[in-house]
Parts: C-alpha cells; sequence; structure tokens
C-alpha cells in the first residue's frame, strides 16, 4: 500500500476503527455484567455469614460497576446513533455528488448545442434540396424533348404512333393468350391425372 491513501481506503479504515470501537464497549458491558454476578454472590456470602464490612463494601463495589455499565451503555448507545447520522450524512454527500455530476454534464450538453446554428444549417439544406429539385425536373425535361426529338428520323416517320400503341397492345394481348394456353395445358393435365387414378380405383 502507498504513503497515500485513497478515499475509498481511508472510509473504509474509519469504518474498521468504527465497528472496533462498538465490539470493544459490547465485550466491556459483558465484563461489567460478569464482574456484577461475581459481587452479587460475594454480597450474599458475606451476608449470610454476618460478615457487614465486606457486605457494605461490595456493595460499594457493586454499585460503581452497575455505574460503569450504565455508562458503557451510554456510550454504546452515542456511538450507534452516530453510525446512524454518518450514514445518513454520507447519502445526502452521494446525492449531492451526484446531482453536481449531472448539473455538469447537463450544463456541458446544453453549452455544445446551438440551435441557432442549427437553424441555419437546416434551412440552408431545405433550399438546397428545393433548388436540386428544380434542377432535376428542367434536366428530366429538357432529356425528355431531346429524346422526342431525336427520335423523329425520317424512317421512322412512316409509322404512326397510333401504329405503335397497336403493335404494343397486341403484343400484350399475345403473351395474355400465352399465359392462358400454359393454364389450360396444366388443368388437361391434372384432369388426365385424376381420371387415370380412378380407373385403377
Amino acid at each position: 500500500m502507498g504513503l497515500f491513501k485513497s478515499k475509498e481506503e481511508r472510509r473504509i479504515e474509519s469504518e474498521m476503527k468504527i465497528r472496533q470501537g462498538i465490539r470493544s464497549i459490547e465485550k466491556s458491558i459483558r465484563a461489567q455484567e460478569t464482574f456484577a454476578e461475581d459481587f452479587i454472590k460475594n454480597a450474599q456470602n458475606a451476608k449470610r455469614i454476618g460478615d457487614n464490612q465486606q457486605y457494605l463494601f461490595i456493595r460499594g463495589a457493586l454499585k460503581k460497576t452497575a455505574a460503569v455499565k450504565k455508562m458503557l451503555q451510554r456510550q454504546l448507545l452515542a456511538i450507534k446513533n452516530a453510525m446512524l447520522i454518518h450514514q445518513q450524512a454520507e447519502s445526502s454527500r452521494q446525492f449531492a455528488e451526484s446531482m453536481n455530476v449531472m448539473a455538469r454534464e447537463i450544463s456541458h450538453i446544453f453549452g455544445e448545442m446551438d440551435l441557432s446554428k442549427t437553424q441555419a444549417q437546416w434551412e440552408k439544406a431545405v433550399a438546397q434540396a428545393g433548388s436540386m429539385e428544380e434542377r432535376m425536373e428542367v434536366f428530366l425535361e429538357s432529356m425528355e424533348q431531346s429524346a422526342i426529338a431525336g427520335s423523329a428520323s425520317p424512317n421512322e416517320q412512316l409509322v404512326s404512333d397510333e401504329e405503335i400503341d397497336r403493335m404494343i397492345q397486341a403484343d400484350v394481348i399475345a403473351t395474355e393468350k400465352a399465359e392462358l394456353g400454359k393454364l389450360d395445358q396444366l388443368d388437361s393435365e391434372i384432369a388426365k391425372e385424376l381420371g387415370v387414378e380412378k380407373q385403377k380405383d
């Protein structure tokens, strides 16, 4: 262990000393109780044999023992109450430290927060997005116009737009007929299989 103890090490050492003091006082109280029991027996013997001088002496010692025991009990009660107050103070200290940490963190967060700058950046982003949409719209319109203008070659002018539309529509109908034909074929195969199974039965 180094020359300088940490705060936690000092706290643990203090608690150990306090608990050692409590155990020492409790041990002394038990000792006074044992002394009192012995003094009571001796006083009974002195009275039984008629030794009043010894009886008075033992009674005085017993009175002193009772006073010492009462004092030790008061000391034990005082130190236990002090421990409770210390624990309450420690809880308050921890609460104050936690609140202090949170206050610093909150202050740090608000210190870094620049809503004016954020609002300016947002407005700039919105403006850029709107400008980009406008430019994209112009660009797409330009592409479409270029495509329409470039597609009108002399040979293609011989075929009208209506004919192209009919060709597209005819291709769609042909595709639909092909799909229906496949479904009819599948239904026919399923019907054949069912017919074979009935003949087996």
